[in-house]
C-alpha cells in the first residue's frame, strides 16, 4: 500500500461534502475517483495532496514516497519558453551534465591519486547520469511535448502568451516529467485531443508509478482504470475493474438493494394487515398471536430506502414531421482562413436515422463543417443542399444560440411565445431549473448550466436532424448517459462533432475522421473505427496523394489534364464502391450473428422446417460475404 485514506470528513459551512471516506492504494495501481459534479471529488485530490485540510480523518503516504497533482485550472506565470519550462523538471540531470563536463576538464591537469579519486567520483556520477535517462533527457522532453499536442514549431513560444488549455498542458506535461511515486490528475483529457489523448493512456498504462484520476471521459477510464472509488452522497464505495465494470456493479448494487427494500416494505405491510386482522377477531388467542407477531415486526431490522438522485434532466427527443430520405449532401466543399486550409473536396451524404460523428484533431475545422452547414459561415467552394422536409436543430458549444442578456424564462418564453408559463416552468424544471432558478440571466450561468438550456431549446425545437457541437462537454457522467439514451431513442437524423470516444461508441452509426484535409468514412462505432484506422488512412493517402494534382487545364496539356480528370473519377468511383462494400459487409455480418443466435435456441433447433431455412441462408450468407471481402481487398488495393 502506498497511500491510504481514512475516515476523511469534509464540511463547507453546513455544507458536508465528505463523510468517513475511507480506501486505499496499492503501489503501481491505477484508480478513479467517480460521482455528479459536486461530489467532492477535486475536494478529495485537494486533502490528499495538503491543500486542504479534513475536518476529520487522515491520508497516509507510505515513506519516502512522493505526490505530483494536476489541477483543473492552471495559473501557470513564467517568462519562459515551452521547451524550457519542462526543462525545468530536468535541473538535477542538467546540474549533474555540469559537474561531469567540469570533471573532464579537469582530468587534463590532474595526476596520481587526485587524479584516482576525480576518476571514482566520475564513474559514479556518470552512473547515475545514466540511471537518470541523462542520455535521452532532450528526446523525453520532446517527446512528452509532441504527445500532448505541441508542434516543434511551438516549442519555443512564451508562457505568457499561451491560453488556459495550453498552460494545463504544460503543467501536465511538467508533471510527468517528474516522475512522482503517485500522480494525482484532475480532469487530464479537458484540453487534449484524441490523439493526445491515446498518448496519455499510453503513457499512464506503462507509468511506473501509481495513479489516481478524476474524470468524466468514460472511455479513458476504461483504458486506463482497474479500481474505482464512488463518491456518492458524501460517502465512499470502492469497486475493482475499469469504469463499464464499475457501472455494470454499481446497476446491479442499485437494483438489488431496491428489490431487497420493496420486499421488506411488502412483508412489513403483510404483516400489519394480519395483526391487525388477528386483533380484529377479538379473541384472547387471537390477540395474543397478534402480539407475537407484532413483536418478531419490531425486532426486524427495517431497511432505509435507498437513495436514488432524483434530479435528473429528463430529455425526450421527438421531431414534429418525418424527413425524406436524403437528409443532407455535401458536394466538394472547401475552406481556407488566409494561408491555411482546413479541407478541400469533401463530399459526404447523411441518410434518415444515421447517427454520424465528425471526428479529428483539434483545428482541423470539424465545428467549421456544422457552421458551413448552418448556413453560419460561407464555403470558399463547394454545395450543401438539405433534403425534403428537413428540420434543423443547432446545439452549438459556444452556446452563440442563447442571449446572454435574457432570462432563462425570457430566453424560452421568447423563442416559443405559444408556451404557457407553467409548460415553460415544467420543461425548465425537467433541466433542474426551479423556482427562482428561472430567471437568473443567461450570461451569470455556468458552462454546464448554459449546456442544459441549449439542450432544453432543442427538445422544444421538435427538429428532424439535430447538428450538436460537443454536446457532452460541461456535462456529468449520468447527463451525459441521459443523453446518450436521449440520442439513441430519437427517430430523426444525428450530425455532430465530439471528443467523448464513449460517447461516440455508444451513439454513433458512421464516423467522419477529418483528417489531412479530408474526411475518411468508417461505416461503425468508435471500436470500429480504431479497428480500421490503420488500414483506411494508408487507403486514402495514396488516393490523396494521386490527387493532389492542379486540376487546371493551364498547367499541363489537354489532353494530360483529361486524363487526370478521368483517374480522380476512377479514384471517386473506388470510394464510393468501397463505402457501398463495407455498408454491406456490414449488414450481412449483422444478420450472420442473428442467425448464430437463432440457431442455439430450441424452438429452432427442434424445427426442422425451420432449421434447414436458417442454414441454407446462413451458407448463401457466407458465400456471399466471401465475395464482398474478396470485392473489399480489390478496392483497399
Amino acid at each position: 500500500m502506498i497511500l491510504a485514506c481514512n475516515n476523511i470528513s469534509k464540511a463547507f459551512v453546513e455544507h458536508v461534502v465528505l463523510s468517513k471516506v475511507s480506501f486505499h492504494i496499492e503501489e503501481k495501481e491505477k484508480a478513479a475517483i467517480v460521482g455528479i459534479n459536486g461530489a467532492g471529488k477535486s475536494t478529495l485530490l485537494k486533502i490528499i495532496v495538503g491543500e486542504l485540510a479534513p475536518d476529520e480523518g487522515s491520508v497516509t503516504l507510505a515513506k519516502g514516497k512522493t505526490l505530483g497533482y494536476l489541477a483543473q485550472h492552471q495559473s501557470l506565470t513564467s517568462h519562459n519558453s515551452i521547451y524550457h519550462e519542462l526543462l525545468e523538471v530536468k535541473k538535477d540531470i542538467l546540474l549533474l551534465e555540469e559537474k561531469i563536463r567540469e570533471a573532464e576538464q579537469q582530468m587534463h591537469t590532474l595526476s596520481g591519486s587526485t587524479l584516482d579519486e576525480l576518476m571514482e567520483n566520475y564513474t559514479r556520477m556518470t552512473h547515475e547520469f545514466e540511471l537518470k535517462n541523462g542520455y535521452a533527457y532532450k528526446s523525453e522532453i520532446s517527446g512528452v511535448l509532441k504527445g500532448l499536442g505541441f508542434s516543434e514549431d511551438e516549442f519555443d513560444k512564451e508562457i505568457s502568451a499561451l491560453s488556459g488549455g495550453q498552460k494545463t498542458r504544460v503543467a501536465l506535461g511538467k508533471l510527468l516529467l517528474s516522475k512522482p511515486d503517485v500522480i494525482l490528475l484532475d480532469e487530464p483529457t479537458n484540453h487534449l485531443d484524441m490523439s493526445s489523448i491515446a498518448w496519455l493512456e499510453s503513457f499512464l498504462l506503462n507509468y511506473d508509478g501509481s495513479v489516481i484520476i478524476v474524470a468524466h471521459d468514460r472511455y479513458f477510464l476504461d483504458r486506463v482504470v482497474t479500481k474505482v472509488v464512488e463518491l456518492d452522497h458524501t460517502e465512499a464505495s470502492t469497486f475493482s475493474g475499469n469504469y463499464t465494470a464499475y457501472a455494470e456493479k454499481k446497476a446491479m448494487l442499485r437494483d438489488a438493494l431496491m428489490h431487497q427494500y420493496l420486499n421488506q416494505q411488502r412483508e412489513i405491510k403483510h404483516q400489519e394487515a394480519v395483526i391487525e386482522k388477528l386483533r380484529s377477531f377479538n379473541r384472547e388467542k387471537s390477540i395474543k398471536r397478534a402480539e407475537s407477531r407484532e413483536k418478531l415486526l419490531n425486532k426486524m431490522e427495517v431497511m432505509d430506502k435507498p437513495i436514488t438522485h432524483t434530479r435528473q434532466m429528463n430529455i425526450r427527443l421527438e421531431p414534429r414531421v418525418t424527413s425524406g430520405n436524403d437528409v443532407l449532401a455535401v458536394t466538394d466543399l472547401e475552406k481556407s482562413y488566409g494561408s491555411l486550409t482546413l479541407f478541400r473536396q469533401v463530399s459526404f451524404d447523411v441518410k434518415r436515422g444515421e447517427r454520424i460523428a465528425i471526428i479529428g484533431n483539434n483545428g482541423t475545422g470539424k465545428t467549421t463543417i456544422l457552421k458551413l452547414i448552418n448556413h453560419l459561415l460561407e464555403p470558399d467552394k463547394g454545395e450543401i443542399r438539405l433534403g425534403a422536409k428537413v428540420h434543423v436543430g443547432y446545439y452549438d458549444q459556444e452556446h452563440q444560440v442563447l442571449h446572454m442578456e435574457k432570462t432563462l424564462f425570457e430566453e424560452i418564453s421568447d423563442t416559443y411565445p405559444t408556451l404557457t408559463n407553467t409548460e415553460i416552468r415544467n420543461v425548465l424544471a425537467a433541466f433542474l431549473f426551479t423556482n427562482d432558478d428561472v430567471f437568473k440571466r443567461i450570461g451569470d450561468l455556468s458552462g454546464g448550466e448554459r449546456g442544459r438550456v441549449s439542450l432544453a431549446k432543442l427538445m422544444l425545437s421538435e427538429s428532424n436532424f439535430l447538428i450538436l457541437d460537443e454536446p457532452t462537454n460541461h456535462l456529468d457522467i449520468e447527463s451525459k448517459e441521459i443523453l446518450e439514451d436521449a440520442l439513441n431513442q430519437y427517430e430523426g437524423t444525428v450530425l455532430y462533432v465530439s471528443h467523448d470516444r464513449y460517447f461516440i461508441n455508444r451513439t454513433a452509426t458512421r464516423i467522419l475522421e477529418l483528417t489531412n484535409q479530408t474526411l475518411i468514412n468508417y461505416i461503425g462505432n468508435y471500436d470500429y473505427y480504431l479497428e480500421k484506422k490503420e488500414e483506411m488512412t494508408k487507403l486514402y493517402s495514396s488516393q490523396a496523394s494521386s490527387t493532389s494534382v492542379s486540376d487546371s487545364p493551364d498547367s499541363t496539356s489537354k489532353s494530360e489534364w483529361l486524363e487526370k480528370k478521368e483517374e480522380q473519377a476512377k479514384l471517386r468511383k473506388r470510394q464510393n464502391d468501397l463505402a457501398r462494400t463495407e455498408a454491406e459487409i456490414h449488414k450481412l455480418e449483422t444478420r450472420n450473428e442473428e442467425i448464430d443466435n437463432l440457431l442455439i435456441l430450441e424452438e429452432i433447433y427442434t424445427n426442422p422446417p425451420e432449421l434447414i431455412k436458417l442454414n441454407q441462408e446462413k451458407t448463401d450468407l457466407t458465400k456471399k460475404l466471401e465475395e464482398l471481402y474478396e470485392q473489399w481487398e480489390e478496392l483497399a488495393e
